[in-house]
């Protein structure tokens, strides 16, 4: 979302170290393409113009935070690991800064429980960015091969870290899973199924991902390109983002390459449309 200040990298911090798992053994086999859909959180926004600059000023609303495994049949990917699970035992939440409260229902480790997959045996973490709503269980899977386009890798694993507001101390384990860094495109399976995104403007080295899923069809999931449809719609850059030229060319070409491959967006805090997806332990294939 933002860049955190100073406390909620603390906050950051103590969630994820309490978010790391023991080993496990390995992941189901699949047939074909498919993607589970986790409740990472939620988070009550106090004064929603901190996304749309001068609209909608002290209006709340309520942002999700969503994240996804996708099972393919040469491995898995997680994308995005919302809030550390430490966040789901305090059951009023925990007020973050002066306009964000952010809670947790579930624990992700339950929910990979539920559905038989264990998070050290994922095969590839894939992180839109490296804002702390979406970071917060990664030490859950520390053999996953980290897939982070180079800039992004920089601005949170470099030795600058701390210029971008960074610190690494608040997810100690990322430095070491081993890493593919990125500069474009990547087709993570080699079969045009899976492909991970540049997508730049939101943070330095921000992607999304393309699924071709065989019976739901093609879909553009969104990191925080934009946070809600309405913002998307009207193409509204957060005031916080890195380069807002740059979050408009990349909103631009997504619609664009939405028409051209039919595909569907699905945006990862938008709270109203992720309440008619489908969550785990169901699935889209």
């Amino acid at each position: 979302m933002t860049r955190q200040p100073f406390s909620l990298r603390a906050l950051g911090a103590s969630l994820l170290l309490a978010g790391c798992a023991s080993a496990g053994a390995a992941n189901p086999s699949v047939a074909a393409l498919r993607v589970y859909l986790f409740d990472c959180g939620s988070i009550d926004v106090s004064d929603v113009s901190t996304f749309s600059p001068g609209v909608h000023v002290g209006q709340a609303k309520v942002l999700t935070d969503t994240c996804y495994l996708i099972a393919h049949p040469q491995g898995t990917l997680m994308w995005d690991t919302g809030f550390g699970d430490a966040l789901a035992a305090l059951p009023d939440g925990k007020q973050v800064s002066p306009v964000f409260h952010v809670r947790l229902n579930k624990p992700l480790a339950t929910q990979f429980k539920e559905i038989g997959y264990a998070p050290d045996a994922v095969t590839y973490l894939g992180l839109s960015h490296m804002h702390f709503d979406h970071i917060g269980n990664v030490g859950q899977f520390p053999r996953a091969t980290l897939l982070m386009q180079t800039e992004e890798y920089a601005f949170s694993l470099g030795p600058d870290a701390a210029k971008f507001g960074n610190d690494p101390l608040t997810y100690p384990t990322l430095g070491a899973n081993p890493v593919k860094r990125l500069s474009g495109d990547l087709d993570v399976f080699g079969d045009g199924s899976v492909v991970i995104k540049r997508a730049l403007g939101h943070t330095p080295g921000h992607q999304m991902l393309y699924l071709k899923l065989p019976r739901t069809g093609n879909v553009l999931v969104s990191g925080d390109m934009a946070h809600f449809t309405e913002n998307w719609q009207q193409r509204r850059v957060p005031g916080f983002n890195f380069d807002k030229e740059q979050s408009l060319k990349t909103m631009n070409d997504s619609a664009a390459f939405l028409k051209d491959n039919h595909a569907t967006l699905w945006i990862q805090h938008d709270a109203e449309q992720n309440a008619a997806l489908k969550h785990a332990p169901a699935f889209y294939e």
